[in-house]
């Protein structure tokens, strides 16, 4: 097995990124509260609600993780690349290119959205599901509710991420486990921030809401991180187990799609039953 080209890598970061703002963020703002009237003017509430955007988050992450996440590892969010790089398991060196992937992702997925609502003759402004804290919460919540929130939901979900890449944990299930974990974590968030837990798709919504959302985006890039942080430093500590040797990270068995080394080598890959392993 290979590394694969960092390019690859990049392209499906910001491709996976791009489907979880768009499937996640979409659902909420076109199906959360969707009412139709019928040719007799009664109306139907189609809504999905709080649960159905849970579940749309839940299940983009988790199609993505399963349809290219041997590629990349499937981070798609700023949060999860630093916590496992905290906890050893990610390269630092990688770091930026992931987290400019994911965002480059992200603001697609919002600009497509915001034509796509605009298209309809709504206002864009202040309805791009954008995530907030006082005025801007769904609730009501104040910022440090919403910073305590955001952190604790985003360290449970790296600590998800971290047991479910584990060698002896079992194969092939890893994808749900972290989309059941991320669907969750919406269920409690949604009405207090909105659910951001992912710096990269509050950032992809904010700039296209307005309405006062740029000016809290900072809240949804400081406590997702810091939630990354806690769990990525203390998840050896609380399980006893460390596994640095096991990169969250893609992997290939086409050496011509491999990085190679400065001498022109492709680059070989820790087999996964060896310790390589990655969300899918």
């Amino acid at each position: 097995m290979y590394t694969p080209k960092m390019s690859s890598r990049l392209a499906v970061e910001a491709l996976g990124t791009f489907w979880l703002v768009f499937i996640g963020c979409g659902s909420a703002i076109f199906d959360a509260k969707f009412v139709a009237r019928t040719l007799d003017g009664q109306v139907i509430d189609y809504g999905i609600g709080h649960l159905g955007v849970a579940i749309a988050f839940g299940l983009a992450v988790t199609t993505m993780a399963y349809a290219v996440g041997h590629v990349s590892g499937a981070h798609f969010n700023p949060a999860v690349t630093i916590g496992i790089a905290v906890a050893k398991r990610f390269e630092w060196r990688e770091v930026p290119g992931y987290v400019g992937a994911q965002l480059v992702g992200g603001l697609l997925a919002g600009g497509a959205l915001a034509g796509l609502l605009s298209s309809t003759g709504r206002p864009v402004t202040g309805n791009l599901a954008a995530n907030g804290f006082g005025a801007h919460s769904p609730g009501g919540f104040a910022l440090g509710g919403v910073l305590i929130v955001e952190a604790l939901v985003t360290a449970f979900f790296v600590y998800i991420i971290l047991g479910a890449t584990k060698d002896d944990a079992p194969k092939g299930f890893a994808p749900l486990a972290i989309g059941f974990g991320l669907l969750l974590a919406h269920l409690v968030a949604i009405p207090i921030s909105n659910a951001s837990i992912n710096p990269a798709r509050s950032t992809a919504v904010a700039f296209f809401n307005g309405n006062g959302a740029p000016g809290q985006l900072w809240a949804f890039w400081v406590a997702p991180i810091v939630g990354g942080l806690i769990a990525g430093s203390t998840f050896a500590w609380i399980t006893g187990e460390r596994r640095d040797d096991m990169d969250i990270s893609g992997s290939t068995d086409m050496v011509e799609n491999a990085a190679v080394d400065d001498e022109g080598r492709p680059v070989l890959d820790i087999d996964s039953d060896e310790g390589q392993r990655s969300i899918s």
